[in-house]
């Protein structure tokens, strides 16, 4: 029996067969139970090559397995190793692990050797590798005297590193005296050997401090090579030097700073060849100089290079190719590239292979009469030799067995016996070394044994594999069955897997395939059986997944992960950031369905990744948090391609901060004009990095460039280098060029002067010219300082001049300017407007007419005609009074006008002035017009006095503003009842010259409301309105006194209580109704009739319509009667001109009609059905009630 198992799984046939384990070979995996006897099996054993610490002892390790237990013995360098003779060997009890003892005393260097451990019992004997134990070296450097060197600008340079050897080699590095490492550059690097090498050297290569180091790791040293100096001098330092110790003819040119095409520093000429051992890491490395500095670039011939094994190193100089094959052979080609050639060096790669196994040799487990073979089988390059041993010792002399037979790589055996147990060796080997391994043969009777733990529980996830062991031993191989259930029968589905180990194979899990499994394993000398269970669990899933977020620098962002799982499952949420932990920090938040990240940097930006972790499963959900923010700023400006008009500016772009830029800002300062004032230049797309800029002469410029994205706009940049212009003649003449007189005999020339910028040049200067634009005179100049007004005196009055004002510097003329007219000064009118008349259109508006005044009269510019009007007197003589003046001005040449606001019934006085830019000239004649009567101003007070039961008296006082003579008044009342009902309206005739009425035959004990206006021929004026109650009746009130001896009685106290308290509620109930925006009942009747006048009485009854007091006046207080004294006085309204003209008092359009509308403001007449604004009298309706 053989006990190597195949990888391979059998799917059961479908039918009603058992399922049935047939097995010739068993999984490598199974190992013989260590009760039982067997060839001890080397299980650790030190590395082949092993290289030790000399400071601390030597562990040379060896640990076998066997029954009985193995004894172990030494070899060194290929004879017997006696532990027992050397004191400072001990070997470890139960072990075959030596240490030496070499602190204390002895040297490493002694017991430096090759070591073989063998394990042995009487079953055979199992052999360690040959280790051979090295101690580690890292010797100094060699004592050597560096040279100073000195080099001109542009040279290529290597600067030789040679670390001494050591074991195992060093790391190599370069770095200053303050350990800081020398950076390192497409033009200056490090290479495979260590050496350092420049392109080219630039002057700040320069230092004397270029120390290489060498690093052993094993020791934990490092070793320093002697500081080299590198002096980078130019040419002009160079002849410098020469000059002063030799002749003229050994001065150097400028050709040492010409560029130059590439040439390879390493390796020499146009092709090498490198050998690499399968699996290790193929390097190679081009290294070239020039100027400029060139790039290399690498390619494969006939052939491409492997992508997920190719990496580049060293500024692309090292082409990297991992776990290198057979496959990788061939010519690799780099090029180096500057533009000025291209100089090419092919590599040919052979790959060669230390041994490795196909297939190598495993333990065979037989029973008496079996057959088996063992198999070792390696490949290399070149191809590997096999030899076998037994039991450590050459097969060819080892003791002969009849059941063996060697067959180049296999040894067969056949009908073993128990004395055919042996421990083999395989050894494959070539020149780039060996492999080495044990097989046994153990020749066994052992009935079948389980080895899986009995009753063993598993649980599954819904839909996935279940994989249930029944691992097992036997010797013949015994035979596996499974059962589901405890009266089940073998398992026979095509559902399930039955792998050569034992494992049974649920392949879809389902919850029905919860339950017990029996495994039952035979051979010919037993029977052994185990049961396992099986559980089904509901899979965890994420229902609420954590979603992609971008967020500016400084927010907040939250992610969401829900999770569903079994209830018999308890999860853990665990959140990563990029794969790894998330970051040990306050800002980040986890509750129980959310990550919290509060004032989020930069380095937050990536993916975030929710993990929900059970004992049985886990699931996780990523999303990617992107960090946006404005750009950060350009940097590294640079000025080229300078010009007179022209410069390049270039530079490169910040951090977009994930959100692309869009375009740049670039701001430039006039450091000798403006100085710390920054104005805008240009704009240039998010794709360009240089931007041609137009200047302008004489200004010393300084430029900034911020970038923008879709969130603002970076800081500005550092400026770059000043550029000072030269100067030049002024581009541009003065703007905003007038002629202004401020006197009559003067002309006032202003212009906007040229700013610094503009000036092009020092000495800014004005030539002033003008000359009368009507004459034929010539031009008369002069050149002024860099002020801004020039006045020319004794020029005649408002007379047209033209005008032109010319930049000069030192450099010289502007161009030609244009010419501009302007006037001398400006005197008054001498002439007033004639012809003037008055249309009255109504009583509140006239309409003025006029002649214009002759131009040359007006001695200026005409900016209109202004009115002047004012009141003389009322027409009707009550009032004598000037009033002040109004004005109105109505601009340009118009000759006619509205006056707006007029007071009726008045007498008007009038008259008209024409207007220049100096001021008004004389006015015409006054004019006299009086207007109509209008509609008068509502009472100024109405009072209600001496009430009694039946009588009210009523006093007013007149319209403050009549408008015309009185003709009479109007007086209308109606009665409001207890339930806010109105009565009959009744209209009354007052003579106009009253101002007090009484009226008789009066309900007693009821409200009246009163409305009053007066009249004239024009018609009705505004109203005033007023309420009052008459007195109660006494006599009725004594009457139910003398009755009211029931009041004594209790029931009647009682009911009036009860009365008194409904009526409290229902006060209150009203009151809250009407603070909420209620409305009476009757509110539908009072919308319907607006005028008293209209109103009906009811048919049936005659009782009165429906009440509520009027927006503007409130009921009486609670226990008062209407005071003698109460009056209501309507405030006077004044006409306004606010709206008219652009003078004192309003404005016209141009035809003189007016803006707006004009009227009076006249209070409603008595409507029924208007609301209260407050609830009613309580006094009122306790008086209802009784």
């Amino acid at each position: 029996m053989q006990l190597e198992i195949m990888p391979r799984k059998k799917r059961l046939p479908a039918g009603r067969a058992p399922l049935l384990l047939l097995l010739c070979q068993l999984v490598r995996a199974l190992d013989v139970p260590l009760d039982l006897v067997q060839p001890p099996t080397i299980t650790q054993q030190s590395p082949k090559d092993y290289i030790i610490d000399p400071r601390e002892n030597i562990v040379i390790q060896c640990e076998a397995k066997g029954k009985p237990p193995p004894s172990f013995s030494w070899t060194r360098n290929g004879t017997h190793f006696d532990i027992e003779k050397d004191p400072l060997v001990t070997m470890k009890p139960g072990s075959g692990t030596l240490t030496i003892n070499i602190m204390n005393e002895g040297k490493a260097e002694t017991y430096e050797g090759v070591y073989q451990c063998t394990a042995r019992n009487e079953r055979g004997a199992a052999i360690s590798n040959n280790i051979v134990v090295r101690p580690s070296r890292s010797p100094l450097w060699t004592k050597e005297k560096l040279e100073p060197i000195t080099l001109r600008n542009g040279q290529s340079l290597i600067l030789p590193c040679r670390p001494p050897l050591g074991l195992p080699p060093p790391i190599i590095f370069w770095m200053d005296n303050s350990f800081q490492r020398l950076p390192q550059s497409e033009r200056v690097s490090q290479g495979l050997n260590g050496d350092l090498y420049f392109s080219n050297v630039l002057p700040e290569d320069t230092r004397e401090d270029y120390i290489c180091y060498a690093r052993f790791n094993h020791t934990q040293t490092i070793q320093q090579k002697q500081p080299i100096s590198v002096k980078v001098i130019s040419v002009d330092e160079l002849n410098d030097t020469i000059a002063a110790n030799l002749n003229d003819s050994e001065f150097y040119s400028a050709k040492s700073n010409r560029e130059r095409p590439p040439t390879f520093l390493t390796p020499e000429g146009n092709a090498s060849h490198k050998e690499e051992l399968r699996g290790n890491v193929l390097s190679l490395e081009c290294i070239a100089e020039g100027l400029p500095t060139p790039i290399i670039y690498w390619i494969k011939e006939d052939g491409t290079l492997p992508i997920n094994r190719t990496f580049y190193k060293n500024f692309k100089k090292t082409l990297q190719i991992i776990q290198v094959s057979e496959a990788d052979s061939g010519n690799y080609q780099c090029i180096a590239k500057n533009p000025l050639g291209a100089i090419y060096h092919t590599i040919s790669v052979t790959v060669k292979a230390a041994p490795y196994w196909i297939m190598a040799p495993q333990n065979l487990v037989l029973s008496p009469g079996e057959d088996g073979r063992l198999i070792c089988r390696a490949n290399g390059n070149p191809k590997p030799r096999i030899s076998w041993l037994s039991n450590g010792v050459p097969i060819e002399i080892a003791p002969d067995d009849p059941s063996r037979n060697i067959d180049g790589d296999t040894i067969i055996f056949s009908n073993v016996q128990e004395r055919s147990s042996a421990v083999y060796q395989c050894n494959a080997s070539n020149e780039y070394g060996y492999l080495l391994a044990n097989a046994f043969v153990n020749v066994l009777a052992e009935p079948p044994r389980i080895l899986t733990s009995a009753n063993t529980l598993y649980q599954v996830i819904t839909d996935r594999p279940a994989l249930l062991d029944c691992a097992f031993f036997g010797s013949p191989l015994p035979t596996v069955e499974w059962f589901k259930g405890a009266k089940g029968s073998a398992l026979h589905e095509d559902i399930y897997v039955l792998h050569e180990n034992g494992t049974l194979e649920i392949p879809v899990a389902q919850k029905d395939s919860t339950g017990t499994y029996t495994c039952v394993a035979r051979n010919k000398l037993g029977m052994a059986k185990n049961e396992v269970h099986l559980e089904i669990k509901d899979a965890t899933r994420i229902i609420k997944q954590p979603e992609y977020a971008v967020v500016q620098r400084g927010g907040t962002v939250s992610f969401e992960c829900k999770v569903k799982h079994d209830h018999t499952l308890i999860p853990t949420i665990t959140w990563l950031k990029d794969s790894g932990e998330l970051p040990n920090d306050g800002r980040f938040t986890v509750d129980k369905d959310h990550l919290v990240v509060a004032d989020v940097w930069d380095d937050d930006g990536g993916t975030y990744t929710c993990v929900a972790n059970t004992t049985l499963d886990n699931v996780s959900a990523s999303a990617v948090l992107s960090v946006v923010d404005v750009p950060n700023p350009p940097f590294d400006l640079e000025l080229t391609d300078q010009l007179d008009k022209s410069i390049q500016l270039s530079w490169t772009p910040g951090n977009d901060n994930n959100s692309p830029i869009t375009k740049f800002i670039i701001e430039y300062e006039d450091a000798m004009h403006e100085a710390g004032l920054w104005h805008h230049q240009t704009e240039v797309s998010g794709m360009q990095t240089t931007a041609q800029l137009k200047l302008s002469p004489y200004v010393n410029y300084s430029f900034r460039v911020m970038a923008v994205n879709s969130l603002g706009r970076s800081l500005p940049s550092e400026a770059s280098e000043q550029y000072l212009t030269k100067a030049a003649e002024p581009d541009t003449n003065p703007t905003a060029v007038e002629g202004l007189g401020s006197e009559p005999d003067n002309l006032v020339i202003t212009w906007k002067p040229l700013n610094g910028f503009e000036s092009n040049g020092p000495g800014l200067q004005y030539k002033v010219s003008w000359r009368q634009k009507d004459g034929d005179d010539e031009w008369t100049s002069v050149v002024v300082a860099n002020v801004s007004k020039y006045i020319v005196s004794g020029t005649p009055t408002f007379v047209p001049y033209l005008i032109k004002v010319q930049a000069l510097n030192d450099v010289g003329f502007a161009p030609e300017p244009a010419v501009v007219m302007g006037h001398s000064g400006e005197d008054l009118p001498m002439v007033a407007p004639g012809n003037v008349r008055v249309n009255v259109v109504n009583s509140t508006l006239a309409e003025v007419h006029w002649d214009p005044v002759p131009l040359k009269s007006i001695r200026g510019h005409l900016q209109g005609y202004r009115i002047y009007y004012w009141k003389a007197q009322s027409s009707s003589k009550r009032n004598r009074r000037h009033l002040e003046k109004k004005i109105l001005t109505f601009q340009g040449s118009k000759t006619h006008g509205m006056l707006p606001g007029l007071e009726p019934f008045s007498h008007y006085t009038l008259n008209v002035r024409v207007v220049n830019g100096k001021g008004e000239g004389p006015a015409s004649p006054d004019r006299v017009f009086n207007t109509p009567e209008g509609v008068p101003s509502a009472p100024s007070s109405l009072k209600i006095v001496n009430p009694t039961l039946d009588s009210l008296t009523l006093e007013w006082d007149p319209p403050s503003r009549p408008n015309g003579i009185l003709t009479e008044y109007t007086l209308k009342y109606q009665p409001i009842n207890s339930t806010h009902e109105l009565g009959p309206l009744v209209d009354l005739k007052i003579p106009a010259n009253k101002t007090r009425w009484t009226l008789k035959n009066l309900n007693f004990s009821t409200r009246y409301k009163f409305y009053f206006y007066a009249q004239t021929a024009a018609g009705s004026g505004s109203q005033i309105t007023e309420e009052a109650v008459t007195n109660v009746d006494e006599g009725k009130m004594a009457m139910a006194s003398r009755q009211v001896d029931i009041a004594t009685q209790g029931w009647f106290i009682g009911l009036m209580c009860a009365v008194a308290l409904l009526i409290l509620i229902l006060l209150i109930v009203c009151f809250i109704r009407r603070n909420k925006g209620g409305k009476y009942p009757v509110k539908e009747k009072e919308d319907a009739h607006a005028d008293p006048e209209i109103q009906p009485m009811k048919e049936d009854d005659g009782t009165f319509g429906e009440y509520s007091d009027a927006e503007d006046h409130k009921p009486l207080k609670k226990g008062s009667r209407t005071p003698s004294d109460r009056t209501v006085k309507k405030e006077d309204s004044d006409d306004s001109l606010v709206d008219y003209g652009e003078g004192v008092n309003g404005q016209f359009n141009e035809d003189g009609s007016f803006i707006g509308q004009y009227s009076g403001k006249k209070e409603k007449e008595p409507a029924e059905g208007n609301e209260s604004s407050e609830a009613p009298s309580p006094v009122n309706a306790m008086n209802s009630f009784v």
